[in-house]
């Protein structure tokens, strides 16, 4: 279980170093439809929280097929959440996650009816993680793979949520 435990922390380092994601859902036509988003709530339990309109396309068609992907990339980590979206009417928790970048995006702050959350509870994620973190580490460890013609190590787990 320790192993799980550590998988999940990789899991929640990786979201909360890189905090923009690209959220995937399937839109009215079938087409797979990635746009970048804020995540909210970093102390990833499983869900993660965005705030959105409730009228755009990703709002109703999120509604209509919540199946979706939740991808994060960062310096030398991805993270990729598969899982189930809905949309949530919680002015309160609104009120607790707005910002000033909020408020650059969306019209009428949290006491708004089109400002909603949508909350993804993911059932697995899988991460890679390369080696070393540091752009100067990366780029040796290529250099390495391309010289040794073996190729570059890092971590790679899929998790069960």
């Amino acid at each position: 279980m320790a192993e799980s435990n550590e998988n999940i922390q990789k899991v929640r380092d990786i979201i909360k170093g890189t905090r923009i994601a690209m959220l995937t859902h399937v839109d009215e036509d079938g087409r797979l439809v990635s746009k970048p988003m804020a995540t909210q709530d970093v102390d990833f339990d499983g869900t993660v929280r965005f705030i959105a309109e409730r009228a755009s396309g990703q709002g109703t068609a999120i509604q209509k097929n919540p199946n979706v992907n939740v991808a994060y990339a960062g310096s030398g980590a991805w993270v990729s959440l598969s899982g189930s979206a809905r949309i949530v009417n919680d002015t309160d928790k609104l009120r607790e996650l707005w910002s000033s970048f909020t408020d650059s995006w969306l019209e009428g702050g949290p006491e708004n009816p089109n400002n909603v959350l949508i909350e993804i509870d993911a059932d697995t994620a899988e991460y890679w993680d390369s080696p070393g973190s540091s752009k100067v580490t990366q780029v040796a460890n290529l250099i390495k793979a391309k010289v040794t013609g073996n190729t570059v190590e890092g971590e790679n787990e899929v998790v069960d949520l």
